[in-house]
């Protein structure tokens, strides 16, 4: 598959009760573009499986789902995305990356599951904005840039309404701090960790009353 480039890696995640196969490329490197950095400062982010995703994903997977509509965002190599659906969960996988959403695609497949797939901006929301409100929104290591963190709080409360959740799950980078800061006059937050990644924080949210 050409997003995943020659000779993927293969890694296996244990996912209540279940082996869950997920292909990363082998040299995230070799994805650079120049061009597209120029465009928006683009780097290659969905081709890793970060811890992120794999604490999000094994939280989701405990929850039984059934039907919920759930939205990831930014979902990479899709883990979260494929934990949500054999949760139960109706779910739609975005990223603004084509590539990564085609890589979303591609280990869904190959795990016998299914969920759509949308390449979406976060400056441009408006095909996950039209669907909401969604019952779960889900994302792993969104807030890689301090740029995201603005986005994010705008955009989030387009997407759930008071009886949504939104989980994110982050390892700790300094834009998570201003986001926290940032969503505490609007969001109830829980904080969640998992002992096998501690340096990985689930947070749980819901809209004010």
């Amino acid at each position: 598959m050409k997003a995943l480039g020659p000779d993927p890696i293969e890694e296996i995640v244990r996912l209540a009760g279940r082996d869950v196969r997920v292909l990363r490329p082998r040299d995230g490197e070799s994805l650079l573009s120049e061009e597209a950095f120029e465009q928006e400062e683009f780097l290659p982010y969905w081709a890793d499986l970060w811890p992120s995703a794999r604490v999000l994903a094994a939280a989701v997977a405990a929850r039984a789902l059934r039907g919920a509509r759930t939205l990831e965002l930014g979902c990479g190599l899709g883990l979260p995305s494929i934990a949500a659906a054999l949760a139960g969960g109706r779910v739609l996988a975005t990223d603004w990356a084509p590539d990564a959403v085609a890589a979303a695609a591609h280990n869904a497949a190959l795990n016998d599951v299914d969920f759509e797939t949308a390449v979406v901006s976060w400056q441009r929301p408006e095909a996950i904005v039209a669907r909401a409100p969604w019952d779960l929104v889900i994302g792993a290591d969104l807030l890689y840039e301090r740029r995201n963190v603005g986005q994010l709080l705008k955009l989030l409360p387009r997407l759930v309404d008071h009886r949504g959740e939104v989980w994110i799950a982050d390892p700790g980078r300094r834009a998570a701090e201003a986001f926290v800061a940032g969503a505490e006059a609007e969001w109830e937050r829980r904080e969640q960790r998992d002992p096998t990644f501690p340096s990985v924080t689930l947070f749980r949210m819901r809209l004010l009353a």
